[in-house]
């Protein structure tokens, strides 16, 4: 198993892209300072030795070795030992609407950031339990196969946005039938089903899946995301542009409360609104742990080797590199123009 043991420190990737844009803001105001200040081509003859390339390779280059940095206080780690171990808990499998509708910002910043929000919060309060992903809007997929490693759910969970399902729509039942489907084998131990989406299925029997998997001693929860009064629904393409039905009117997405309502009511749970996503959530997780505990086995990683020791080396080489490399043109090499031949003919 790969990993970074602090992957907090990856966010700080950003700043590459952001010293590249500066650098070659400063690049090109130098160059019109240059034109202003005389014909480029005779300053060129007034300084021979001036290199146009050699400071960009060098800024390049220590941008590597700042990306290099970056992942040697990350440190990446391969796990080498799994160990067997017995917990009690439950399983929680997480069934999150991706849906267009879920862009809507009638929760800000919107109702899916807000309830990948909600579920961080939620896997930082279990401890020995196990919990799974699934992600749905027209079609049904596993994101994250049940599992106890909890550093793992939240980097999934991270990475979803309403891009990675084609098929658009909200076929809450077809979420609800793979989730019943996606526990573990073992029995005697107390399952949930949380349904996190704004409520408006067009797809299928969402209660009938609910009562299914009651069948199954499965309760199954439902969150509601957005708010009664609706909000539309952005296109993705910036500023004002919500999307619209054949006639040209916008599309107001609206929260369908009863609904969910019902859902949970059929699979014998609670439902949880978005109006105070923080109470609601710590509510569930309540409800959660009044279900009785049964004991698991998990597999995890007891022993991981460090390798952040390659990534530093990497650095090093880099640094000796940008070094090396000066930035005027080197005295015994300025003469030489390999392209000199192409250029006579």
């Amino acid at each position: 198993m790969f990993r970074f043991e602090h992957p907090d420190y990856l966010y700080l990737l950003v700043l590459i892209p952001a010293l590249a844009f500066i650098n070659l803001v400063i690049s090109q105001r130098r160059k019109s300072a240059l034109k202003r200040f005389g014909n480029p081509e005779l300053l060129k003859t007034l300084m021979p030795s001036v290199s146009k390339f050699r400071p960009i390779i060098k800024f390049y280059v220590m941008l590597l070795v700042l990306t290099a940095l970056i992942f040697t206080i990350a440190n990446p780690q391969f796990g080498t030992k799994t160990e067997t171990v017995k917990r009690n808990g439950i399983e929680v499998i997480i069934a999150l609407d991706v849906s267009n509708s879920m862009n809507a910002q009638d929760i800000k910043p919107s109702r899916l950031d807000r309830a990948k929000r909600a579920i961080y919060q939620m896997v930082d309060k279990f401890s020995n339990d196990k919990v799974g992903l699934v992600v749905f809007a027209g079609k049904a997929y596993t994101q994250l196969p049940i599992t106890s490693d909890y550093a793992s759910a939240k980097m999934f969970i991270s990475s979803i946005n309403t891009d990675i399902i084609k098929a658009q729509g909200t076929s809450i039942g077809s979420a609800i039938n793979l989730a019943t489907n996606s526990f573990s084998a073992q029995e005697d131990i107390n399952r949930a089903i949380i349904v996190i989406t704004d409520g408006e299925n067009h797809e299928d029997d969402a209660i009938g899946a609910a009562k299914a998997a009651v069948a199954k001693g499965i309760k199954v929860y439902t969150v509601g995301m957005g708010l009664p009064k609706g909000a539309p629904i952005p296109t993705g393409k910036g500023g004002n542009d919500f999307m619209k039905d054949r006639d040209g009117n916008v599309v107001i997405s609206k929260l369908d409360e009863q609904m969910l309502i019902d859902i949970a009511t059929a699979g014998e749970a609670e439902f949880i609104s978005a109006n105070n996503i923080r109470k609601g959530m710590n509510d569930l997780v309540g409800h959660l742990s009044k279900l009785e505990k049964s004991e698991m086995e998990s597999k995890i990683y007891t022993d991981f080797d460090h390798q952040f020791q390659y990534m530093a080396l990497i650095a090093l080489i880099l640094i000796l590199i940008e070094f090396v490399v000066l930035e005027r043109k080197n005295k015994y090499m300025k003469n030489v123009n390999l392209f000199k031949e192409e250029e006579d003919k």
